[in-house]
Formats: structure tokens, sequence, C-alpha cells
């Protein structure tokens, strides 16, 4: 290789990084202007609302609904979800939990929750989105710490490591292909190391996250069924066992870390 050809490629790489820096750079400075007014504390009034009012078929508020913590508790759950929940004899996380009660609760119909659980493109948010938001915000600060105590949630953790690492689609792509690396990036984005406590526990306790670049708050649901467009998957469905699985297994890796949702992304 030619010595003009070695520092074009090199001259190539140095602006790629430098690109990705003043990226980042630009987007903390972005993000500082905020101070502490994340845009998302207007959707997480409407999940307030959401959650004290009488609504559905049954006419009645979710304030009866147990995140885990007790029926009608909602401070400090977030970071302890996923988890075993002895009336459906299942792990459930927090999506999954409050369709649970929407449906048993309120009497909505589950097909229709799901139907529209997640904003499109230039929509408002939606219901789901803006609930998510109201029981994150009531774990600020609290620390990250998914149980392993009961059978299902070991069984779910070895699950979601298996499905962290197993290659399918017309990529032959797995979430580790991406997040199991340090320091890696594609297309100038930081891809986070969730299977190292640094990289898992920035990424949970940041989520659900207002998206600056869509101007709604998006969830971990959504944040998963994303990833599993681009690598070409089946659909993943809100609630379901291989959502609830990568989420038990992101959230035990990241113990200890301390709740900050609804984060700020690009």
């Amino acid at each position: 290789m030619s010595g003009r050809m070695m520092g074009g490629l090199l001259g190539g790489a140095l602006l790629a990084v430098g690109l990705a820096q003043a990226q980042d750079d630009t987007f903390d400075e972005y993000r500082s202007m905020f101070g502490d007014d994340n845009p998302a504390i207007f959707i997480v009034d409407e999940g307030s609302e959401l959650w004290t009012q009488a609504r559905g078929p049954e006419n009645v508020s979710l304030e009866q609904c147990d995140l885990g913590q007790g029926p009608g508790v909602v401070e400090n759950v977030y970071g302890q979800l996923p988890r075993y929940f002895e009336d459906t004899d299942s792990v459930m996380d927090l999506e999954g939990r409050l369709i649970h009660c929407m449906v048993e609760l309120q009497g909505f119909k589950r097909e229709e929750i799901i139907e529209g659980i997640y904003s499109g493109a230039g929509d408002n948010g939606t219901e789901m989105e803006a609930l998510v938001a109201y029981v994150a915000d009531a774990s600020q600060g609290s620390k990250v710490a998914v149980p392993q105590s009961h059978p299902e949630e070991k069984a779910a953790y070895k699950a979601g490591e298996a499905l962290f690492y197993h290659r399918a689609g017309p990529y032959d792509f797995s979430c580790a292909t991406c997040h199991r690396q340090s320091d890696k990036r594609i297309r100038l984005q930081s891809l986070p190391n969730l299977t190292e406590a640094e990289g898992a526990r920035a990424t949970y306790t940041t989520w659900p996250a207002y998206r600056i670049s869509q101007g709604v708050v998006r969830t971990m649901g959504w944040r998963m069924r994303n990833c599993a467009r681009q690598q070409r998957l089946p659909e993943l469905q809100p609630g379901s066992e291989a959502v609830v699985d990568l989420l038990m297994y992101m959230g035990v890796n990241a113990e200890g870390g301390s709740m900050d949702a609804p984060g700020l992304k690009r």
C-alpha cells in the first residue's frame, strides 16, 4: 500500500473520530441548555393523571395496580423490574405489568392496548409512554436491584443471556454484535457494552428517555423493538417473554446503578 493511500486512510479514520467526538460534544452542550428541565416532565405529568384517572369499561384508576411493591406504589419500583409476580405466575417487565393492570382492572382489551402502545414518527406520545415515564420518574435516585431470588427470575436471566448472544436474521446479528465491546460506535453513535456494569448501568438507568429528534418519550420496550427492526428480525411484542428475558439480563448486569430516568437522548 502506498504511503499516500495509507495517509488517506488514516486521515479518514481520524476525521471520523473527530466527527464522532464533535457530535458528542454538541449533544452534551445541547443537553446542558436544558439544565434540570427535561421536556419529559410534561409527559410525566400526563402519566400521573392517567394513573389516578378512572378509565376503561370498568371506570377505575390504576391506583390498585401492583408493580411489585404493593397496590398503588410507584416509588422506587422501576429499578426492581422485571420481577416474578405470583398472581400471573410469570416474570413481567413494567410495560407488560401495566398492560396486565389495564386489562384486569380497567377492562381494556389487550390487543387494543398493544396496537397503539408506541407513537409513530410525528405522532403525539401514547398513554403507555406517559405511564412508563411517570413510574420511572418516581424511581429517580433509587438503586437498580432487579431480583434473582425466585427460580423463574433466575431462569429469565439465563434465557436473556442466551438471547443476547443468539445470532439470527439475514445479517446474522445478535445483540452482542453491537453491545459486547466497549468504546464502539456505529454511524458515529456510541454503543454501550451491556455485558459490563458500566455500560449496562448507563443504559438501564436512563430509559425511558425523551428523544430530542422525535419529540416524544421512548420506552425501553420501544428501543428493543427498534433494535430488532434494524436486525431485520420479527417485531418484538410488548411484555413478551423475549423482551422480559433480555431486560432481566440487562437489569441484573446494571445492579447498583442509580436511576436517572426519564433520560434525554438524541
